[in-house]
């Protein structure tokens, strides 16, 4: 099979496309014919060396294509061995593409468990979009966060696969939503995704935005991929959550403890999600069948270099995915 093989961690050149053996099946386990697979920032670091990653790897945590054993047309869930707490993943978690040979690939190995039938009229790229970002944003929105209808929720970093994902989920849920980015295009382009309005984060004020926004009914969750948790406390109601996944802007936070307890504020750390997590985020998106990842960009697998380099500077708004032709 034709794969994406990262043999030394570095830049976007470090991704090399190789002729591998195709993988053995094993019990519990299905080899799925990719025909797409979706990139995210995880992949990025792991190219760097940031995960405990053993080399040479196949990296790529998402895709979609059809199960050898079945047929079926199927999306892989890359949480590898969640566990059976839904609280938190177990000790063998890991995320496929860290350790195990993952989706930039014609052919992948995984748990039967962590394959959904894909949704029916989308096509291989929408799927391949869908798995890592949508059990995130459905975890962190829900499952951790506890939104419900009739509140509002801030949404850091419009224009990441999570984010615009999380975006509709918590519109589709019933709720408002407002976000932040640093470019004015991608804060329309969020309001056309369901969001009633946004602030740029460049702003040293943009706390003070946000709060003018959101009125008499104030934010009652923030959902922070960047981990610049004072500020997003800062614009929380009394009794208000901070749901945290990342920290792009750095993994430091320095939070005035006074405050915090007074106002009565939570913070909530999450990644990933369960397979129940992922059968709920398909229950939800059932609800609005019209509903779609937002793609920016299809390339070749060939490509992944290319488009390692496209996620690092930032510019795109949704996801990038690798497009698998099928052999003759």
């Amino acid at each position: 099979m034709r794969a994406i093989r990262l043999e030394r961690f570095g830049a976007p050149e470090a991704l090399a496309v190789r002729d591998l053996p195709d993988p053995e099946p094993r019990d519990g386990w299905a080899i799925v014919e990719l025909r797409a697979a979706g990139l995210n920032w995880h992949d990025v670091l792991v190219r760097r060396g940031l995960y405990p990653s053993l080399l040479p790897l196949t990296p790529g945590a998402d895709g979609a294509g059809v199960r050898r054993d079945t047929g079926e047309a199927v999306i892989i869930l890359p949480s590898l061995r969640w566990g059976t707490d839904e609280r938190a993943p177990g000790p063998d978690f890991e995320i496929l593409g860290d350790v195990t040979d993952g989706t930039y690939a014609e052919l992948v190995a995984v748990p039967q468990e962590n394959l959904f039938a894909k949704p029916a009229g989308w096509s291989w790229p929408e799927a391949a979009a869908l798995g890592l970002a949508g059990v995130t944003a459905h975890r962190a929105l829900f499952a951790r966060g506890q939104l419900t209808a009739g509140e509002t929720v801030l949404i850091l970093g419009a224009g990441s696969g999570v984010s615009t994902i999380a975006v509709s989920l918590a519109e589709i849920a019933g709720a408002r939503v407002l976000v932040t980015s640093s470019q004015p295009d991608k804060v329309e382009r969020a309001i056309e995704l369901g969001a009633t309005g946004g602030v740029l984060y460049t702003d040293p004020g943009w706390p003070e935005a946000v709060r003018e926004q959101a009125g008499a009914p104030g934010v009652d969750l923030v959902i922070d991929s960047a981990g610049t948790w004072p500020q997003s406390l800062s614009v929380l109601n009394p009794g208000g959550r901070l749901v945290s996944f990342g920290a792009t802007a750095g993994d430091r936070a320095d939070v005035a403890v006074r405050p915090f307890y007074f106002a009565q504020h939570t913070v909530i750390g999450t990644t990933m999600g369960s397979p129940r997590d992922f059968a709920a985020l398909l229950e939800l998106i059932g609800r609005r069948p019209q509903w779609r990842p937002v793609i920016d960009t299809v390339a070749p697998l060939s490509q992944a270099a290319a488009l390692h380099a496209e996620m690092e500077r930032h510019r795109h708004f949704g996801k990038l995915v690798l497009s698998i032709e099928e052999r003759p």
